[in-house]
């Protein structure tokens, strides 16, 4: 996390590991996304397209600093199929 980065200053100074534990499982969710849409040949604009997302709000996701629902993974997880299944399909001119 970037040293000046609020969460990390609070983590800081009130030493809670649940904080601490929640936002590197965040951190790691939102590097995973970031490695499959890589992987995929896809990008942040392929995904907030499918999710109906502001590109604004992926890019906030993916800086590992957003809270993710079970309900939100869940989202990604079925957008990340729909990309694999576009990017496989031949595209037609």
């Amino acid at each position: 996390m970037e040293e000046n980065d609020f969460v990390s200053i609070w983590l800081e100074e009130t030493g809670n590991p649940a904080i601490e534990k929640l936002a590197q499982l965040n951190l790691e969710v939102a590097n995973k996304i970031t490695k499959v849409l890589a992987e995929k040949g896809a990008t942040e604009n392929d995904l907030a397209s499918i999710l109906d997302i502001n590109p604004d709000e992926i890019k906030r996701w993916l800086t590992g600093r957003h809270v993710f629902s079970i309900k939100t993974i869940n989202e990604i997880v079925i957008a990340m199929a729909e990309i694999t299944q576009r990017k496989q399909q031949p595209e037609f001119q």
